[in-house]
């Protein structure tokens, strides 16, 4: 595999994976910071004398049919990505409407260096999640060149993703900036993260993180949980925790966890402090309590003070932070403390020279709406694949680069 830099684009075309899968709500992008991610390789290619022909996909169109099984084409359509590229470019963006069909081979057939080419969306061919050769063939013979910059499909051996890279040879693919910056970035809290390491962890489900905590516990010094997960850990440890989210069937796993945590030397801190309410909305009768003594007709739903100054004051003593996952149900303002809290524990943090890392959608989308983004070290763009990437799986995207 080449670096982008190695690569001579000079009246060439490059294939590009990106992630250009941004919220789109009546026709306009509410958030665009994907699309400005992943603009600093588009502009490499250009300035280097390269046309560009971009991928990616949008949301799951195949969740979401009409009813005659068909898929709303124009509800996950690309085209507001490509007015929104254009604009800010300041150059027109081509759409094809279809991905790695008759509209995508003649329009790339035509495209001149200095343009740019959007396929549709690639989840509207059934052949992109099966990694289909066929058409993985059909799109590398649009392009020279082979670009990677999609970080947050990484672990998927997607037609577009892994198969397209196997087609290409060693010195006519490479990783974009993006792409780079991301591994780069991940390997500084995998190889040797300096010491003392904290790795704060919440969402709801314990089973979503049991790969990355078995991970975990051998590197960092402390784990901070919160989040809905943090009741199954409560109930393991014999607390009362009335109507909060428990996976009972992972009870005895989270045992299993906190022994190894134990033997590692690896401190795992639990709330003591509960804000709990009644029902799941934000009108609901609301109540502090000890999060090992939940009444039975309550649920927790964020962390609470005694809490916030426990794990703020660990934040504050670590050289290096990992954030995945909010610390209670931060989109309901009653149940946004805990995670501004961290959020502000961890900016502080950083300033005075720890590295923080804030890696999955939630914590990302936490962190930019409490105006924190840019105060964090690293903000990952692939909440998926960094988790993947941590819990020391192979991402098949980064894999297929290699050969």
């Amino acid at each position: 595999m080449s670096t982008i830099q190695q690569i001579d684009f000079s009246n060439k075309k490059a294939i590009i994976r990106a992630d250009l899968n941004v919220p789109i709500k009546d026709g306009k992008i509410s958030d665009d910071s994907r699309i400005v991610a992943s603009l600093p390789t588009i502009q490499h290619v250009l300035e280097n004398g390269g046309a560009v022909i971009l991928m990616s996909h949008l949301g799951r169109p195949t969740k979401d049919l009409n009813e005659d099984g068909s898929i709303k084409k124009e509800k996950y359509s690309l085209a507001p990505v490509a007015k929104e590229l254009g604009q800010l470019l300041n150059t027109n963006v081509l759409l094809a409407n279809d991905f790695g069909g008759a509209d995508s081979q003649s329009k790339a057939a035509d495209l001149k260096s200095g343009e740019i080419l959007l396929l549709e969306n690639t989840r509207f061919e059934t052949g992109e999640g099966k990694g289909d050769e066929q058409l993985a063939k059909r799109l590398a013979k649009l392009a020279d060149v082979y670009i990677n910059d999609a970080f947050g499909t990484a672990h998927r051996a997607h037609a577009s993703t892994y198969k397209v890279a196997t087609l290409f040879p060693a010195d006519k693919k490479a990783f974009g900036f993006l792409m780079n910056k991301e591994l780069e970035e991940a390997r500084k809290i995998t190889e040797q993260p300096k010491k003392p390491y904290t790795v704060i962890l919440g969402g709801a489900k314990v089973s979503d993180k049991l790969l990355l905590i078995e991970k975990l516990v051998p590197k960092a010094d402390h784990l901070l949980i919160g989040g809905g997960m943090a009741y199954t850990f409560i109930k393991a440890k014999g607390g009362q925790i009335g109507k909060s989210l428990c996976e009972e069937d992972k009870i005895e796993l989270v045992r299993g966890i906190m022994k190894k945590a134990e033997e590692n030397n690896c401190s795992i801190h639990l709330p003591v402090d509960t804000i709990a309410a009644d029902e799941f909305k934000e009108d609901a009768n609301k109540k502090l309590v000890s999060t090992s003594e939940i009444p039975e007709n309550l649920m927790g739903l964020d962390i609470g003070p005694k809490t916030i100054l426990q794990y703020s004051k660990i934040i504050a003593e670590s050289a290096t932070i990992f954030w995945n996952g909010p610390m209670g149900v931060f989109e309901m303002p009653p149940y946004a403390t805990g995670t501004v809290k961290i959020a502000e524990a961890i900016s502080d943090s950083t300033a005075k020279g720890a590295y923080s890392l804030i890696g999955g959608g939630d914590s990302v989308a936490a962190v930019n709406k409490f105006g924190l983004g840019d105060k964090m070290s690293y903000l990952s763009t692939g909440g998926g694949a960094m988790l993947t990437l941590l819990e020391g799986t192979v991402l098949p995207a980064v894999e297929a680069m290699k050969h």
